[in-house]
């Protein structure tokens, strides 16, 4: 089995944007549309203001996950464009990822992440909730929208 290898990326970089393009292709094919609307600036995730990160096996990019700033209190992260390749899933690859987006967030200070999600995840939800995310109001961009599930977490 290859060892997983996580690195920082800007969310911009060109490895970066192709696996958010497949994330958002597979979001629109679950939901219709483009994916997601949700509002994202690449400025966003640098630190210490968040952080974009890439998996890779066998030195291929096959995952990735980030997290940015929410609200006021420099407390909450909120984590964004978790992908797993279709090949690469079923190895740890997302759990992996999640892993290190929470280290990141608490090595600048947050005490929280947050998640919007859809109904239409299930795979998204069974790993969050293992992982120890717990329902949340919904809030964000579709926090309106129906089939829209928020979920939390300490840090």
């Amino acid at each position: 089995m290859s060892e997983i290898e996580i690195r920082v990326r800007r969310f911009d970089a060109p490895e970066s944007q192709a696996l958010i393009r497949a994330a958002l292709a597979d979001l629109g094919r679950r939901y219709g549309g483009s994916g997601d609307e949700t509002p994202v600036d690449a400025a966003e995730f640098e630190p210490p203001a968040g952080t974009f990160l890439v998996a890779y096996l066998d030195g291929q990019p096959v995952g990735c996950g980030g997290w940015r700033s929410h609200g006021d209190d420099g407390e909450t992260a909120e984590l964004k464009r978790m992908y797993t390749a279709p090949t690469a899933r079923g190895r740890g690859v997302a759990r992996a990822v999640l892993a290190a987006v929470e280290h990141s967030a608490r090595e600048q200070g947050r005490k929280r992440i947050i998640l919007e999600c859809g109904d239409k995840q299930p795979e998204a939800i069974a790993m969050y909730t293992s992982a120890g995310y717990e329902r949340i109001p919904n809030f964000g961009f579709y926090q309106d929208a129906p089939g829209c599930l928020s979920f939390g977490r300490p840090l």
